[in-house]
């Protein structure tokens, strides 16, 4: 009660400026020298385009891209655009290593995600074809794509895959016109369907201490956006809320660890604020666990405006350009915990950050919101 307390009147002392903090410290890291729509991933730090990214996610998300003057908003999309190769892949050549081209948590792969959702924040559509889900194109190759998954042995990796390729499918269907498309991701859908867990509405085999709960829950984080987005049914989702709902500790945060990190948290308020829309079950449950976490999110705020991925610990986010020391901002969490509490507002009514007006995206991935009608009690 004394942290809850005490964060809320922060945020009564912020009310006026939390977003105004946010822009300035995303402002801190522009690179106008270098482009428009060139920014550092830390201050002071060089030019990357997983930041550049960052900023147009989170500037949209504030409704900052109205603001942007159409010269600047232009240089922004060819800074994005010159970074894709001939097969489809954004990369940017200061964090180019082998683990870039093999790991899809971070890698090339992930941040290609990434420039397809900047680029339509900025109004705009990636030029080439996405080349490696061609693949699919073959009848049942995709199911036996994901039958050659690391499913036993590593989840939630192998969710960062899914989502990855998911989303390119969606894109490619949806803002390339590829067709064909729909029909690898309905064999997908089957696929996943067959292989949750009916106990928790989990993806995975082993679920039975807090910390595999909470890899279960990360699991199910990257393959749920993908049925969200394209209003496909989730079974078993009182279970699913179930399981998000075992995963708060007592700070409010959904690590094992009291000090839970930026993807720890929205990976469960994400999914529990979709299905408090789409279920009555545990309603006013899902709704005070949300209200706890809106309270220990703000916590990973700083004093410059910027956000940390975890307090008191130190982050590296796959390469060293992208490493922070501890209580020191970056552009990811700043970025991610800015989208969590635009998700808690759509829940949250009666808190400050509903006095935002979020502005979401319509394009695959992880900055979608889908207007529904809020579930009728019965």
């Amino acid at each position: 009660m004394q942290l809850r307390a005490s964060i809320n009147q922060w945020a009564v002392a912020n009310k006026n400026n939390l977003r105004e903090r946010t822009l300035a410290y995303i402002r801190a890291n522009f690179k106008k020298e270098v482009s428009a729509g060139a920014y550092s991933y830390l201050l002071n730090g060089p030019p990357l385009l997983y930041a550049s990214c960052y900023a147009a996610l989170t500037l949209h998300l504030y409704g900052e891209m109205a603001h942007l003057p159409d010269a600047e908003r232009q240089q922004w999309i060819s800074y994005l655009q010159r970074h894709q190769c001939d097969d489809g892949m954004f990369r940017d050549p200061l964090i180019g290593t082998e683990e870039t081209e093999s790991l899809d948590w971070w890698g090339t792969r992930h941040l290609t995600l990434h420039c397809l959702m900047a680029l339509t924040a900025l109004g705009d559509t990636a030029r080439r074809p996405i080349c490696l889900i061609d693949q699919f194109r073959v009848e049942g190759e995709i199911v036996k794509w994901l039958d050659s998954r690391e499913w036993d042995t590593d989840p939630a990796s192998v969710s960062n895959e899914v989502q990855n390729y998911g989303t390119f499918l969606q894109y490619a269907r949806d803002f390339q016109g590829q067709a064909w498309c729909q029909g690898a991701l309905d064999k997908m859908y089957i696929w996943l369907d067959r292989h949750q867990d009916p106990q928790t509405g989990l993806w995975g085999n082993r679920f039975d201490t807090p910390r595999y709960l909470s890899n279960g829950v990360q699991t199910g984080y990257h393959i749920w956006l993908l049925y969200f987005y394209d209003n496909r049914p989730i079974y078993y989702s009182e279970r699913i809320i179930d399981s998000c709902l075992r995963t708060q500790n007592r700070h409010g945060g959904f690590g094992v660890a009291l000090n839970s990190s930026a993807c720890e948290d929205i990976d469960t308020i994400d999914p529990l604020a979709r299905l408090y829309f789409i279920t009555n079950y545990r309603k006013d449950e899902v709704q005070s666990v949300l209200k706890r976490a809106y309270y220990w999110v703000l916590t990973n705020a700083n004093p410059d405006g910027g956000w940390v991925f975890r307090r008191h610990e130190r982050f590296r986010y796959g390469h060293d350009l992208m490493t922070t020391e501890l209580q020191q901002s970056s552009m990811f969490p700043t970025w991610f915990r800015t989208l969590s509490l635009a998700y808690l507002s759509q829940v949250l009514h009666n808190t400050l950050i509903a006095e935002h007006d979020w502005q979401f995206i319509n394009a695959p991935g992880l900055q979608f919101w889908h207007e529904l009608p809020e579930v009728k009690r019965s």
